[in-house]
C-alpha cells in the first residue's frame, strides 16, 4: 500500500511522468518503466486471477484494487492537466491534426540512429555531453517509434533468426550488407544466444557472409589461445548441428592465425585445436561425464596436428589448466515465456479485442520475453558503457508525445476503469473509474486519436444503462453526467465520437417525458396532421400521474429494456412486466431527477461556440440520431429533429463558408425526412424548414453568390421526389409564402423557387397547378424586376417554368395565360433597358450611350435574357395544341417585331441561328429528290399550318429589319423557297405567296447582286420539282396497268378475281392513283411558279438588270421544255388514260400544262420585246421568240397530222395513231389558243422584222393552211396574217 500512495504522489507530478516517458520508453537502450507501472497497475486492479492462491483478505484485495485505479485516473489526469498546461503557455496549436503525426510517424529511422547511406551507425543514444537536453517532441518520438520497431524485429529474431533480419532490414533498422547485419548481431541487447549461432551457422550465401564479416570484426591479435576462444564464444551460443560448428570454428581458426600469423603453421592447426578446447570444455565441466580427461590424454589426442608435428607440451599443458581451471562460459541462454491469456474478466468485457488495437502489440509479432531479455541484459550494457559519458536527459514540451503515451497505456486503463466500473458499487471506486475515462476522453481528443477516443466515449455511453433504465443504478447516473460533461468541455474534439453522445441524451431525454407522464410522440406522428392540433391541447390537460404514464406502452418497452446498440426495446425477450420491474424502474427514473432538463438543453443552447469543423460534425451526429428516432417503427420520436431546427437557427449567423457545410449535412437530412412514408413527419420536417428559410432570407445576400440556393433545394428535391401530395402542396404554400414576404431578399434563390413551381406546373393535381400558377402570375407581374437583376440563368429558369404551365392539362386558360405572360415578360425587359448594341471598331463593348448627352450604363452582359425566352416561344411552336402553337408563334414574331429594334445586328443573327431558323430545320418533305412514300403518314400537316403561319411572319419581319440583317437574305430566301418543294400543294403555294411578299417589301432596297441571290434560290428550288416530277412520271411508266376499258362501275359484272387478279395489281392501281394526283400537284406547282414570275416580272422590271431577266427566262424556258417532254410520253398518255379510265379519274392536263408554259414564256419575251428594245437586243429576244413560234407550230402541224417523214422527233408513228378521232380533235382543241396567240404575236411583228424571219415559218403558215383544225378561229388567223403581212410582201 505504501508503494502505491508514493507511486499515486509521483503521479500526480505531471512533469515527472512526462520526463519518465522520455528519457526510459523512448529510449532504445532504457526499459520502458512507464509502460511497465501502468501494466503492473493493471494487473493490481483486475486482482487476483481467479483460481489462483493469495495472502491478500478480499478487503485488502479491494483496497489494493481501489488504490490502483486511483492511481492510473491520476496518470491519465496529471498527463491531461500537462497538456492544458502546455498548450495554454507553449507556442502550439491548440489542434494537433492527423497530418503533422503521420508525417512523424513515416520517418522510419531518426538520422542519430542511421547514416545517410542507410547503414547501421550506431545504435548508442548517448553522447559526449552530459547537460539535458530540452528539445521538441519529433526526434524523440522518433526514437520512441524506433524503439517499437526493434523490439519487434528482436522478438521475431528470437523466434525465427532469418525472418527477423529480413524483417529489419526491410523496415530499415539495420544496414542491409553483411557488416550491418554482424555489427547489430554483436552489439544489441535482447537478442537470444542460441539464436544467434544457429544464424551463423546457416550453410545460406547471406548468412554466411555475417558470419564471416561476424568474425572479422573481432581482434585476436595477441591473445593466448585458450583466451582467444573465451572472447569468441562469449556472444553467442555454439548450435547444436556439427556441420554448423564446423563452419563457425573453420572461420575463428583462420581470423585468429591472420591476427597471429607465428602462432601455427597452418589455420588446420587452429581448426583441430579449437574443436579439442571446445570437447575439453565439456569434459572437464559437463557433470553427466563421468571419467574426465587427463592432461596426458589431451596432449596425446592432439600430437601431429602442426602440419604433422606435435605443439609444445608446455603450451598444450597451459591451455589445459586454464580450460578446466575456468570454464568457457558461452552467452546465456534464456527461455522464451508463451504469451499472456487474457483475463476471464477482459474476455467478458471484450477488452482483449480492444487491447488488439495497439498495432504494435499484435499477438503473432510480439513475444513477452524480449522485453525482460533486454532488462536482463542492461546491467552488462551499463559495465560496458562505464568508460563513456552519461546519458543525456531530455525534456519536452510539445503535447504530441501524449500521443505515443496514450498508445501505451489506452488499453490497460480502459480494461481497469471498465472492469472497475462494472463489478463494483463504490461510489470512491466508480468516481474515480468516471473520472479517469473523463480525462482519457479529454486527452485523445485532443491528441486527434480517434479509434482511442471513441473506445473511451463508447464505454461511459454504456456505462449509462440509458438503453436499460430497470438495471440503473447511482454509478449508472454519474456516468450520463460525465457523458454531459464531455459534450461540453470536449465539445470542440469529440468530433465522430458525438454521435455516443446524443444517442444517449435521446434516450434520456425520452426517459425524462416517461416520468413525467408526457405522451409520446408516436401519439402525435400516427394521425393525420388535421386533427393533431386538437390533440396536443387534450394531452395538456391530461393527468401527468406516473400511474397513468406507466400504462403507455411506451413505458413498458423502456421497462423491458435493451442492448446499447439497438434501436427498439426488446419485445420477445420478457413478454410481461412485473410490477416489481414497474418499482424498480419509478425509482430508477427518480434517480434521473438529479439531471435537470436545463443541462440537456445547455449543450445544444452553446453550440455556436463550437469551432468550425466540431459544429459540422456536431450537425452530421445529430442527423444520423435524428434518422434513427424517426425510422423506429414502434415508436418515433421528433426530440433530435426539433434540436436540429433550434441548432441550425442559433448557428445561423455563422460565416457562410461555416454554414454552407453545415447546411449540406442538413440539407440532405431535410430531404431524407422530407421523402419518409409518415406524411405527418414530412409535413412537420417541411413546415420547420420553411420557418428556417424565412429565417435565412432576413440576410442579405450578394451578387454571384449561390447561399441562397443551396438553403431552399430541400424544397425543390422533396417537390421532384415526393409521392404525397400533402406535402406538395404545402411546399407551394410555403414557397409562394417565403417569395411574397421576402422578396427584396430573394437572388440565387430563385433558382429553386422557380425548380418548384415548374415541378408543380407539371403536378397531377389541379389545385397545385392553380395554386402555383397564382403565384407566378404575381411574380411576373409585380416583382419581375427583382428575377431580371440576378443572373441570366434566374430568367431562363422563369421562362421555362412558365412554358412547362402552358402544358397544363387542367386549364386552357392557364395555358394561353403563361404565353400571354411571355409576351409580358418581353415588354419587361424591354422597358428595364435589356439593349444590345453593337461593339466598336475595336471590338470594346459599348457601356455608353451618349446620344442624349447623358453617360447612361446599359445592360450589356444581361442581352441573352431575350434568348431564353425567344426560344421557349419557338418550341411551344411544335406542341400538339393548335391554340398553343398559334398562340406561340403569333407572340414569337409580334415580340421580335415590336421589339427588335433593339438588338443588334449580331444579336439578331444569334436569334435567327438559335430561335427562327430551328422553327423551319425539320421539314417533312424529303430532301434530295426523294419521294415520300404512297402511304405517307398526315401526322406532319398541322405542324405545316404552324410553318406556314411562321413563314409569313418571317418575311414581315425581315422585310421590317432588312437594313439590320441584310446579311441573312439569302438563308432567309433559301427558307421560304425550300417550301416549294413541300410535297402539300398548300404549302408550296403560301411559299411562292410569301417570296412574292419578300420581293415586294424589299424591291427598292436590294442591290443587283443581292437580286440575283434570290433568283437564284427561287430557280434551285424550282429545278428541284423537275427531279420529283420526273420520278413521278418514271413511277407512272413502271407501273402495269390492266388492259381493259371499263371503269369500276362498268366492270361490276366481273368476279372479283377478273378485275384483280392479285394483290399486285391492286397494289399497281393505288399506285398509280398516287402518281396522277402527284402529277395533277406538281404542274398546278410549276405553273403557279410561271405565274410567279410573270408578276415578278411586271411588278419589278424597273429593278431588274439583263442577268435577273434571263434567270428567269431560263426558268420558264426550262418548265416549258420540261411540260413539252412530258407530253411528248405517248406511253405515258395511255396508261394514263386507261389509269384514269379504270379509276374513274380525270387524265391530268398535260397538254394544257404545256400550252400555259409555252404561252407564258412568250408573254414574257413579247413584254421585254416591247419594253426595252435595246436590251432585247443585247439578250437577242427576237431571235428566242422565232425559236419558240417555230417549235409551237410545228408541234400543231404533227398533232394535226402534217409530220414530215424525216420528222427526228423520236414518235413512234404507230403510236401516234390515235384508236379516237376525238382524241386529237381534244389535242388540238387545247392547242389551239397557243397557236393563235403565236400567229397574232407574229402579225404584230415591225414589218422588217417580219421580213427577216418570213423564211423561217412561211412553210409552216402554208402548212396549217392544208389542216384540219377544230376550231375556224385557226383559218381566220391564217388569212388575217395572210393578208395583212405577207401580202403586202409578196406585192412588193
Amino acid at each position: 500500500m505504501t508503494v502505491l500512495n508514493l507511486l499515486e504522489k509521483i503521479c500526480k507530478e505531471s512533469q515527472v511522468l512526462i520526463d519518465i516517458f522520455v528519457n526510459y520508453d523512448c529510449d532504445v537502450d532504457a526499459p520502458n518503466i512507464f509502460e511497465r507501472v501502468v501494466n503492473g497497475l493493471l494487473k493490481t486492479a483486475l486482482g487476483v486471477p481467479p483460481g489462483s492462491t493469495t495472502t491478500l483478505t478480499t478487503a485488502q484485495d479491494q483496497t489494493f484494487r481501489i488504490e490502483s485505479v486511483k492511481c492510473l485516473a491520476t496518470i491519465i489526469k496529471s498527463m491531461g492537466s500537462w497538456m492544458d498546461q502546455q498548450l495554454r503557455i507553449g507556442d502550439f496549436s491548440p489542434k494537433i491534426s492527423e497530418a503533422s503525426l503521420s508525417s512523424l510517424s513515416s520517418i522510419d529511422i531518426p538520422n542519430i540512429l542511421i547514416g545517410e547511406d542507410g547503414s547501421g551507425a550506431d545504435y548508442e543514444l548517448q553522447s559526449d555531453s552530459g547537460s539535458p537536453d530540452v528539445s521538441g517532441a519529433p526526434s524523440l518520438e522518433q526514437r520512441r517509434a524506433f524503439k517499437i520497431e526493434l523490439q519487434k524485429g528482436i522478438s521475431l529474431f528470437n523466434r525465427k533468426p532469418s525472418k527477423g533480419i529480413n524483417f529489419l532490414v526491410k523496415s530499415k533498422k539495420i544496414g542491409h550488407t553483411p557488416e550491418d547485419v554482424a555489427c547489430f548481431l554483436r552489439n544489441t541487447a535482447g537478442l537470444n544466444a542460441t539464436m544467434i549461432g544457429d544464424y551463423l551457422g546457416e550453410r545460406d550465401e547471406f548468412p554466411i557472409k555475417v558470419m564471416h564479416a561476424y568474425v572479422d570484426a573481432l581482434n585476436f591479435e595477441g591473445m593466448d589461445f585458450g583466451e582467444a576462444i573465451r572472447y569468441y564464444l562469449r556472444g553467442f551460443r555454439l548450435p547444436g548441428e556439427a556441420q554448423k560448428i564446423d563452419r563457425i570454428m573453420e572461420k575463428f581458426a583462420e581470423r585468429y592465425c591472420k591476427c597471429n600469423p607465428n602462432s601455427f603453421t597452418s589455420a588446420d592447426t587452429a581448426y583441430v585445436l579449437a574443436y579439442s578446447v571446445i570437447m575439453l570444455n565439456t569434459d572437464a565441466h559437463n557433470t553427466m561425464v563421468k571419467d574426465k580427461m587427463s592432461k596426458s590424454d589431451f596432449i596425446r589426442n592432439n600430437r601431429g596436428i602442426d602440419d604433422g608435428k606435435d605443439l609444445p607440451e608446455a603450451y598444450m599443458g597451459t591451455l589445459y589448466d586454464q580450460i578446466v581451471k575456468n570454464e568457457i562460459k558461452m552467452s546465456a541462454d534464456s527461455s522464451v515465456p508463451q504469451n499472456k491469456q487474457p483475463s476471464s474478466v477482459m474476455k467478458l468485457l471484450g477488452l482483449d479485442n480492444i487491447i488488439s488495437f495497439v498495432n504494435w502489440k499484435q499477438a503473432d509479432d510480439r513475444v513477452v520475453g524480449a522485453n525482460d531479455l533486454l532488462i536482463k541484459n542492461i546491467q552488462e550494457k551499463f559495465k560496458l558503457k562505464s568508460g563513456k559519458s552519461e546519458s543525456v536527459f531530455s525534456i519536452i514540451t510539445d503535447t504530441t508525445i501524449l500521443r505515443f503515451m496514450m498508445e501505451v497505456c489506452w488499453a490497460p486503463m480502459m480494461a481497469a476503469f471498465s472492469v472497475t466500473l462494472d463489478q463494483s458499487d463504490d461510489k470512491a471506486a466508480t468516481s474515480q473509474c468516471l473520472q479517469g475515462f473523463r480525462s482519457a476522453v479529454h486527452v485523445t481528443s485532443v491528441m486527434c486519436m480517434q479509434t482511442q477516443r471513441d473506445a473511451f466515449v463508447t464505454s461511459v455511453a454504456k456505462f449509462t444503462y440509458l438503453h436499460c433504465a430497470a438495471d440503473m443504478k447511482q454509478k449508472n447516473v454519474d456516468a450520463v453526467k460525465a457523458i454531459i460533461s464531455i459534450a461540453i468541455e470536449d465539445g470542440d474534439y469529440l468530433q465522430e465520437a458525438w454521435e455516443h453522445v446524443l444517442t444517449c441524451l435521446s434516450r434520456f431525454e425520452h426517459l425524462h417525458l416517461l416520468g413525467e407522464g408526457t405522451p409520446t410522440d408516436a401519439s402525435f406522428l400516427t394521425v393525420p396532421l388535421v386533427n393533431s392540433e386538437d390533440k396536443t391541447q387534450k394531452s395538456t390537460s391530461m393527468s401527468s400521474k406516473r400511474t397513468n404514464a406507466l400504462q403507455n406502452p411506451a413505458v413498458v418497452a423502456a421497462v423491458r429494456g435493451g442492448s446499447y446498440d439497438s434501436t427498439t426495446a426488446k419485445n420477445k425477450a420478457s413478454p410481461l412486466v412485473t410490477p416489481e420491474q414497474i418499482n424498480n424502474f419509478i425509482s430508477n427514473i427518480n434517480l434521473l431527477d438529479q439531471i435537470g432538463i436545463f443541462e440537456l438543453n445547455h449543450i445544444f443552447a452553446h453550440s455556436p461556440r463550437l469551432n468550425s469543423d466540431a459544429i459540422v460534425a456536431f450537425v452530421n451526429a445529430l442527423c444520423k440520431v435524428s434518422m434513427t428516432e424517426l425510422q423506429s417503427p414502434t415508436d418515433p420520436r421528433i426530440f433530435c429533429l426539433t434540436k436540429i431546427v433550434e441548432i441550425a437557427h442559433y448557428n445561423m449567423n455563422r460565416i457562410r463558408l461555416v454554414w454552407s457545410r453545415i447546411w449540406k449535412v442538413l440539407s440532405d437530412f431535410f430531404v431524407s425526412v422530407g421523402l419518409s412514408e409518415n406524411l405527418s413527419v414530412a409535413i412537420f420536417v417541411m413546415d420547420s424548414l420553411r420557418q428556417l428559410a424565412m429565417k435565412f432570407l432576413e440576410r442579405e445576400e450578394l451578387a454571384n453568390y449561390n447561399f441562397q440556393n443551396e438553403f431552399l433545394q430541400p424544397f425543390a428535391v422533396v417537390m421532384q421526389k415526393s409521392n404525397a401530395s400533402e406535402v406538395r402542396e404545402l411546399i407551394v404554400r410555403c414557397v409562394s409564402q417565403m417569395v411574397l414576404s421576402r422578396v427584396n431578399n430573394i437572388k440565387s434563390g430563385w433558382k429553386s423557387v422557380f425548380t418548384v413551381f415548374t415541378a408543380a406546373a407539371a403536378d397531377d393535381r389541379k389545385n397545385i397547378v392553380l395554386l402555383a400558377f397564382e403565384t407566378m402570375e404575381k411574380i411576373v407581374r409585380d416583382y419581375f424586376p427583382y428575377i431580371t437583376e440576378t443572373e441570366t440563368t434566374t430568367f431562363t429558369d422563369c421562362v421555362k417554368c412558365l412554358i412547362t404551365f402552358t402544358s397544363s392539362k387542367f386549364s386552357s386558360d392557364a395555358s394561353l395565360n403563361a404565353i400571354a405572360f411571355l409576351r409580358f415578360c418581353a415588354v419587361k425587359l424591354a422597358e428595364e433597358g435589356f439593349i444590345s448594341h453593337e461593339k466598336d471598331t475595336d471590338q470594346q463593348p459599348s457601356n455608353l450611350d451618349s446620344s442624349d448627352g447623358n453617360s447612361t450604363v446599359h445592360k450589356d452582359d444581361h442581352v441573352y435574357f431575350w434568348v431564353p425566352l425567344l426560344a421557349g416561344l419557338a418550341r411551344l411552336t411544335t406542341d400538339s395544341r393548335p391554340t398553343i402553337r398559334k398562340g406561340s408563334v403569333e407572340v414569337l414574331f409580334d415580340i421580335l417585331e415590336d421589339h427588335g429594334h433593339l438588338f443588334s445586328q449580331s444579336f439578331w443573327a444569334n436569334i435567327f441561328e438559335s430561335v427562327i431558323y430551328p422553327l423551319f430545320s425539320s421539314e417533312s418533305f424529303a430532301p434530295n429528290g426523294q419521294i415520300s412514300s404512297v402511304n405517307s403518314t398526315e401526322d406532319d400537316s398541322w405542324n405545316f399550318e404552324t410553318k406556314m403561319v411562321a413563314l409569313k411572319c418571317l418575311a414581315d419581319l425581315y422585310v421590317t429589319f432588312f437594313e439590320v440583317m441584310r446579311p441573312e437574305l439569302s438563308r432567309v430566301t433559301s427558307v421560304i423557297t425550300n417550301f416549294i418543294r413541300s410535297p402539300y400543294k398548300q404549302s408550296a403555294s403560301t411559299s411562292i405567296s410569301v417570296f412574292q411578299r419578300l420581293t415586294e417589301g424589299l424591291a427598292s432596297k436590294l442591290s443587283n447582286d443581292e437580286w440575283g441571290t434570290i433568283l437564284l434560290c427561287f430557280k434551285e428550288s424550282a429545278a428541284h420539282t423537275f427531279v420529283v416530277f420526273d420520278k413521278i412520271v418514271r413511277m407512272m411508266k413502271d407501273i402495269e396497268i390492266p388492259d381493259r376499258n371499263e371503269s369500276y362501275s362498268e366492270a361490276e359484272q366481273y368476279s372479283d378475281h377478273d378485275i384483280y387478279n392479285d394483290d399486285e395489281e391492286e397494289a399497281n392501281m393505288e399506285t398509280a392513283s398516287y402518281a396522277i394526283v402527284r402529277m395533277k400537284n406538281y404542274m398546278a406547282l410549276q405553273l403557279l411558279i410561271v405565274e410567279g414570275i410573270i408578276k415578278l416580272y411586271e411588278m419589278h422590271r424597273s429593278f431588274l438588270c439583263a442577268e435577273h431577266i434571263g434567270i428567269m427566262l431560263e426558268m420558264l424556258s426550262a418548265i416549258a421544255s420540261h411540260a413539252s417532254e412530258v407530253n411528248s410520253e405517248s406511253n405515258l398518255h395511255i396508261k394514263l388514260h386507261k389509269a384514269c379510265s379504270i379509276l374513274e379519274l380525270s387524265e391530268p392536263a398535260v397538254i394544257h400544262f404545256e400550252s400555259e408554259s409555252y404561252q407564258s414564256y412568250l408573254k414574257l419575251l413579247q413584254a421585254l420585246l416591247h419594253d426595252n428594245p435595246s436590251l432585247s437586243e443585247n439578250m437577242n429576244v427576237e431571235s428566242q421568240i422565232m425559236l419558240v413560234c417555230e417549235k409551237i407550230l410545228r408541234m400543231y402541224l404533227t398533232c394535226a397530222g402534217h409530220e414530215p417523214s424525216n420528222d427526228v422527233s423520236g414518235r413512234d408513228p404507230a403510236l401516234h395513231r390515235l384508236p379516237l378521232v376525238t382524241a386529237k380533235k381534244g389535242e388540238l382543241d387545247a392547242r389551239t389558243s397557243l397557236v393563235l396567240h403565236v400567229m397574232w404575236l407574229l402579225s404584230s411583228l415591225e414589218k422588217n422584222c417580219f421580213r427577216r424571219n418570213l423564211p423561217l415559218f412561211f412553210p409552216l403558215l402554208a402548212n396549217l393552211i392544208g389542216c384540219e383544225h377544230s376550231s375556224g378561229e385557226v383559218q381566220v388567223a391564217l388569212y388575217d396574217i395572210f393578208q395583212s403581212s405577207i401580202g403586202p410582201i409578196i406585192s412588193a
